[in-house]
């Protein structure tokens, strides 16, 4: 079961690897065929927003202005501010909610947060890998997000674009534990 705690350190993973982006490297592809650089940041610091918000309130409807090109300015300065706002209503008296609505289904709140908490560390995995650094991210960590996803991450979610997930792939012998969970997700790893 994943834990607020989880979901931290997989924003404290993702904030390490954003930290080390370099600008040149926007443009680059990633793992995430669909989105170079640029837009993986805009996801991660967006979903830092988002997933305040669903926690805070228990919905989100995802209506509302398109969010801000955020690779364009201090990408870094607003994810602590994306991860100040979810950090907070992580440590509100009543979080996680009972249930979560959000576009794309209906959650328990513990499952919202394993559901996030794969997410982001995913994504910081992915945007490692884009720009040279290492994916060896939070071992410990990584190893339960892994046993998280294969009980979180339906069938239905795989398959190819516009699936958020592909065919679980191969991983190498001695693969990290965070190379493990890309690989479960889809990942070449």
């Amino acid at each position: 079961m994943t834990t607020s705690d989880d979901l931290e350190r997989a924003v404290r993973a993702a904030a390490a690897v954003l930290a080390r982006v370099e600008p040149g490297q926007l443009d680059d592809p990633t793992p995430c065929t669909a989105w170079p650089v640029r837009e993986l940041i805009n996801h991660l610091v967006g979903g830092s927003f988002f997933f305040a918000a669903a926690i805070e309130t228990g919905t989100f409807a995802g209506d509302g202005p398109p969010p801000p090109d955020f690779a364009s300015g201090d990408f870094v300065g607003a994810y602590a501010d994306g991860a100040a706002k979810l950090s907070a209503a992580l440590r509100a008296p009543d979080a996680p909610p009972q249930h979560v609505s959000v576009p794309f289904g209906e959650f328990s709140g513990t499952d919202f947060l394993g559901i996030a908490t794969i997410d982001t560390l995913t994504h910081a995995w992915d945007l490692a890998r884009a720009t040279g650094q290492s994916t060896d991210l939070d071992p410990d960590l990584a190893t339960r997000v892994l046993a998280s996803a294969r009980d979180l991450v339906p069938d239905a979610w795989r398959g190819d674009d516009p699936a958020p997930f592909r065919p679980e792939q191969p991983a190498p012998d001695g693969a990290t534990a965070a190379d493990r969970l890309a690989a479960s997700l889809g990942r070449s790893v």
